[in-house]
């Protein structure tokens, strides 16, 4: 094996391009038109163009990878995680080109990758299945019935893929035609295959998934498991080893049921197998057949390179280790950063400043950025949200959490929203630091965090959000003369006086009454070496362009990011949210999938009345008061880009349709 071609982008391109380079093999980017400037494609050793812009024009297209393997000389193909990774066909199709696949053989990602075929092989075999229904007949009707028979609540989900896209929670009968249609919408646009499965629900498991790895000698083994209980919309952004709730006796068999798994399909290569965890007791969910986002946390706790030992196995090799030989050090934490607001609402747009943690700052635990972030990076629709994942290794899960708290406070990434805020307060909270997350965690805790984040928000903009009033240069004012400022956060704007005090100094004062002296020590590249009243604080901010035409800015402060406007020289605000209460504006770019309104049609407030597709999922999009719609001015397969009116809406005479 000389040349590897990744059939993926972003980090997990970069990730296997690091191991492949130590191992002197090289390596071959392929890039989209929309990734053509992108990091992965600079670090290979060639580069070759699929063009496009989507994914289904570029990294999901067998017949331009296949090509670019030839062009490029290319003897093997690293899939990565995501696009083709669990598709049987490509793993075929590279094989019958002549080149080496780094991953299992098509035919254990066939029977693996269906659930339903997934589940019927686990059950010969021992291993604990829940209830369920994963037949040919693909009827609601059959649905119904067999939803009955398991008895509610159940979970639908796609037969194909992952990543939470396809899957449901269904507590009543009522809520189950609904659940069918949006699961088989979302797998068809997912992963191309519409079959979906029911099967009883567990309303407070544990997500615990086991690292398998074989060789193509029938060695099996198993590197541990990981907890990924902290997820949103069914898709991972914490993800932890070794499991709070896991003791060795349950390891081991959750271990071995793994293995065995593995092993009765024929494996070969990196598999994780996913648990649903309640007590002591486990179920299987599915096996991902290829490498995880989240091998770093297992590549901590073992020491061991996922990647290196992917590509020996596929070169023929033997498992470096017998299952003995294994050893587990410490705690190892990821998190997921990506472009979404505390919501969990995708966004995009462009990095306008950056600047990672320094791994010399952690003398007491080993920091891991797995990005391909810079200066200028773009985020766009077509890709999935995930902008990079931090590590964290320490000898005990308390120093970990600690540790990662540090690096997300030192992470500085501005231009676009992200949930690096929100994962801080993931790891403040108690209720995680205690190891008590399940996977409802967030359902039931989200908008508790979320109001603490505002809080912290709120804080920090009455501090620091005048210095969005004085910019990048703020000498003194124009005139000695007290000047009133408006700043807008959240919507809300807030009146404020800053007054002149000499060089680089002002008094703040409040709308309330409050005042405050701020001084401004220093400039940086992005933000301001300022303090308040003696207490001083590094402000890192950036001008954003903002659609009404104020100055808008990305602030962050003491851990906390937020956005805020000058719009002291804007018109009073009004006339907006009149046109707000008229309009259905797109929140995000995104492809638009359903069109649910007609002109003429009254509907209630909370009514749903367009589905977006954004970065691989989709978003209902609802009215928020009573209203009757006026036009529609999109249709479905269009593009929609943030802030564009999609509906026009005229306000219903007492508030109800």
């Amino acid at each position: 094996m000389k040349r590897i071609l990744i059939a993926n982008r972003g980090e997990i391109a970069l990730r296997v391009m690091a191991t492949a380079g130590r191992l002197g093999i090289e390596t071959v980017a392929v890039y989209s038109d929309a990734d053509a400037c992108s990091p992965h494609v600079q670090a290979a050793s060639l580069a070759y163009a699929l063009g496009g812009l989507s994914s289904a024009q570029s990294y999901l297209d067998v017949g331009k990878l296949l090509e670019a393997a030839r062009a490029t000389g290319a003897d093997a193909v690293h899939p990565g995680y995501g696009f083709l990774s669990e598709d049987a066909g490509f793993a075929q199709a590279v094989q019958d080109a002549g080149l080496t696949w780094i991953g299992p053989p098509p035919v254990a990602i066939r029977q693996l990758g269906s659930k339903a075929a997934a589940k019927q092989l686990a059950r010969v075999h021992g291993v604990p299945c829940l209830p369920g229904y994963e037949g040919e007949d693909q009827s609601d009707a059959r649905f119904a019935a067999e939803a009955a028979a398991i008895g509610y609540p159940v979970m639908v989900k796609a037969v194909a893929g992952g990543g939470g896209r396809g899957m449901r929670l269904v507590e009543g009968a009522a809520q189950l035609q609904a659940a069918l249609a949006g699961a088989r919408s979302e797998a068809l646009a997912g992963f191309g295959n519409g079959e979906l499965l029911v099967e009883r629900a567990l309303m407070h498991p544990r997500h615990v998934e086991v690292q398998v790895f074989a060789d193509a000698h029938g060695q099996v083994i198993h590197l541990g498991e990981r907890d990924c209980s902290v997820q949103r919309r069914h898709q991972k952004i914490i993800e932890e080893a070794p499991s709070p709730a896991v003791d060795a006796d349950l390891r081991e068999r959750m271990g071995a049921c793994a293995v065995a798994l593995a092993r009765a399909a024929g494996y070969v290569g990196a598999g994780t197998v996913e648990f649903l965890l309640e007590g002591q007791e486990f179920f299987l969910m599915e096996m991902n057949t290829r490498l995880q986002v989240e091998h770093p946390v297992t590549e901590a706790l073992t020491g061991l390179d996922l990647v290196e030992w992917q590509i020996r196995v596929a070169r023929g090799e033997d498992l470096p280790l017998t299952q003995q030989q294994v050893r587990f050090s410490g705690h190892a934490i990821e998190v997921r950063l990506c472009a979404e607001d505390e919501s969990f609402q995708p966004h995009t747009g462009v990095v306008r400043h950056f600047l990672a943690p320094e791994a010399s700052a952690f003398s007491r635990s080993a920091l891991r950025f797995d990005h391909a972030l810079r200066v200028g990076s773009e985020v766009s629709p077509y890709y999935d949200a995930m902008l990079g994942k931090l590590i964290v290794h320490a000898p005990t899960r308390e120093q970990a959490i600690d540790q990662l708290l540090h690096a997300l406070h030192r992470l500085q990434l501005l231009g676009l929203p992200t949930n690096r805020a929100f994962l801080m307060e993931c790891l403040r909270d108690p209720v995680f630091r205690q190891g008590r997350a399940l996977i409802s965690y967030l359902a039931g805790n989200a908008e508790r965090l979320q109001q603490l984040l505002r809080e912290r928000e709120a804080l920090a903009h009455r501090r620091w959000g005048a210095l969005c009033a004085l910019g990048q240069a703020p000498g003194p004012l124009a005139c000695g003369f007290a000047q009133p400022r408006r700043l807008r956060h959240r919507g809300e704007v807030r009146d404020l006086v800053l007054q002149p005090k000499g060089s680089q100094r002002w008094t703040l004062a409040q709308a309330d009454g409050e005042t405050l002296r701020l001084q401004v020590d220093g400039l940086l590249a992005r933000g301001w070496r300022a303090s308040l009243d003696g207490v001083g604080e590094t402000v890192h901010g950036v001008p954003v362009d903002a659609p009404d035409g104020g100055q808008r800015w990305h602030l962050q402060a003491a851990g906390v990011d937020w956005w805020a406007e000058d719009v002291s020289y804007l018109p009073p605000e009004g006339a907006d949210a009149a046109a707000a209460a008229t309009e259905l504006r797109a929140p995000f770019n995104g492809r638009l999938v359903q069109v649910a309104v007609e002109p003429g049609q009254a509907l209630e407030a909370g009514a749903v009345a367009l589905v977006i597709e954004s970065m691989k999922l989709e978003h209902s999009l609802s009215v928020r008061a009573a209203a009757v719609v006026e036009a529609v001015l999109v249709g479905p397969g269009q593009q929609v880009a943030p802030g564009q009116v999609l509906l026009r809406l005229a306000p219903v005479q007492g508030g109800a349709a």
